[in-house]
C-alpha cells in the first residue's frame, strides 16, 4: 500500500509545472538546479519540457533541455513535446527542440505526421521529410 503524497510536495510540484506552462525560466532553472527533477511528469505524464513546449516559451524549453530533460520523452498519450509545438504552431520551440535532438520521428502522432497532417511544408523540410 501507498502512502498519499506529501501535500507539500504536491504544492511545489504544482508551482513547477506552473512556472513551465507560465514560461517562467528564471525560476523554473532555478528549481531544476536546486534538485526538481528536469523530467519531473505530472498525472499524465506530461514533463516540464512538454508543458513549456506546448505553451510556446522556447527559453524554457532550452533552459530544462541543457539541464537534462529528455526532448523526446513522450506523455501517457505517446505525445512528445516536439509533436505539440508542431501541433501548436511554435515554431521557435521547434528549433529549439531540434537544437537538443529532439527527433521527429518519435511518438504518436510524430512531429512529422503532425506536420504533415496540418500541410507544414516548411517543418517537414527541417525535418528533412519534405
Amino acid at each position: 500500500m501507498s502512502e498519499a503524497p506529501d501535500p507539500e510536495v504536491v504544492e511545489l510540484a504544482t508551482k513547477v509545472f506552473d512556472l513551465a506552462r507560465q514560461g517562467e525560466t528564471e525560476a523554473l532553472a532555478a528549481y531544476v538546479d536546486a534538485g526538481v527533477p528536469a523530467n519531473l511528469t505530472n498525472d499524465r505524464g506530461d514533463t516540464l519540457l512538454m508543458l513549456a513546449a506546448y505553451h510556446g516559451h522556447a527559453a524554457s524549453v532550452a533552459a530544462l533541455a541543457v539541464r537534462g530533460a529528455d526532448p523526446d520523452r513522450a506523455n501517457d498519450r505517446g505525445q512528445t513535446p516536439l509533436a505539440g509545438a508542431v501541433f501548436k504552431g511554435e515554431d521557435a520551440v521547434v528549433r529549439v527542440l531540434l537544437e537538443h535532438g529532439a527527433d521527429p520521428s518519435a511518438g504518436t502522432p510524430s512531429a512529422v505526421d503532425t506536420a504533415r497532417m496540418f500541410g507544414k511544408t516548411e517543418l517537414l523540410e527541417l525535418f528533412g521529410d519534405g
